[in-house]
């Protein structure tokens, strides 16, 4: 499903992006939607919003949110402890291992038996693409899961079947342009920056850090523009209504590794608001005819 899908017409898409610890946003708006019974048949997801979107396809209501209160000070989590010890912030045994196997399961079963097709964008590092890898098996494809949100310069590359990943949102922050090639005639995009926020060129080393991988260097260095790109063609299709996008209402400062409970459960219950107070656009749009575009 890589090309143009006259099936996918009268389909529903939903793109999520990333964002870190502001996608609890994008948490609680996939809350609202399992409560209210509102069907998607394909997610794209990037970085946080393939990491919190799995939750979808799994049904389980408030796992994002209750994970993140509960272990936002645990030094086994995410964070300064998990970088220094194992070169990841976002400690890869206890996040993909202890947490979705133990400590606040991922219903594994429901996920893969379900009939919505989820994709997570991955940045392949040697090529500098994005690639769009579909989670049929959640606990198989888990490693891609991991890649979609291990971000530069505080995660280790992540090696599959040969090839070396990291965080899809340096090649592809929102995967609107893919849901339009794959020919989806409805397209729900959720952001998790406000409507006047856009992004200024990074000063990042990404030069010197990663300069065995030009590729991916040049792709990190032009993310801005794509993203602002993307940006413009939101409210372009926005305004034809041929798209409908849910972006967060109220500005919350947060870091990406967000500490304060507070935040976390403030960016989530706005999260949560904003759905709620669309729910009958959201019903109105998923519901109505799509013809074919050219």
């Amino acid at each position: 499903m890589n090309k143009f899908d006259k099936n996918n017409i009268n389909k529903v898409a939903l793109v999520l992006e990333g964002g870190a610890l502001r996608g609890l946003y994008t948490a609680g708006v996939l809350d609202v939607f399992m409560e209210n019974g509102i069907k998607i048949d394909t997610i794209i997801g990037v970085s946080a919003g393939a990491l919190f979107g799995i939750n979808y396809k799994s049904k389980q209501i408030g796992r994002a949110l209750r994970y993140n209160l509960k272990y936002a000070h645990d030094k086994r989590y995410m964070g300064m402890y998990s970088l220094i010890t194992t070169g990841d912030i976002m400690n890869k045994d206890f996040c993909f291992n202890k947490l979705v196997y133990e400590l606040d399961p991922l219903d594994f079963e429901t996920y893969n038996n379900s009939d919505t097709n989820f994709y997570a964008v991955v940045t392949n590092v040697e090529t500098g693409q994005a690639e769009y890898i579909e989670i049929k098996d959640a606990e198989k494809d888990m490693e891609y899961l991991r890649a979609s949100g291990s971000m530069p310069f505080v995660s280790n590359l992540v090696e599959i079947n040969g090839n070396k990943y990291l965080d899809g949102a340096v090649s592809d922050p929102i995967p609107l342009k893919k849901a339009i090639d794959m020919g989806f005639g409805k397209i729900i995009v959720i952001q998790t920056r406000p409507a006047d926020y856009t992004k200024t060129k990074s000063r990042l080393p990404f030069g010197f850090v990663y300069k065995k991988y030009p590729k991916f260097v040049k792709t990190a260095n032009e993310a801005y523009l794509k993203y602002n790109e993307t940006l413009n063609l939101i409210k372009q299709y926005e305004k034809e209504a041929k798209i409908l996008a849910l972006r967060p209402s109220k500005k919350i400062r947060m870091r990406r590794v967000e500490k304060n409970l507070k935040k976390l459960q403030a960016i989530y219950d706005v999260g949560i608001k904003d759905c709620s107070e669309n729910l009958k656009k959201i019903k109105e749009y998923i519901t109505q005819n799509t013809n074919c575009r050219s």
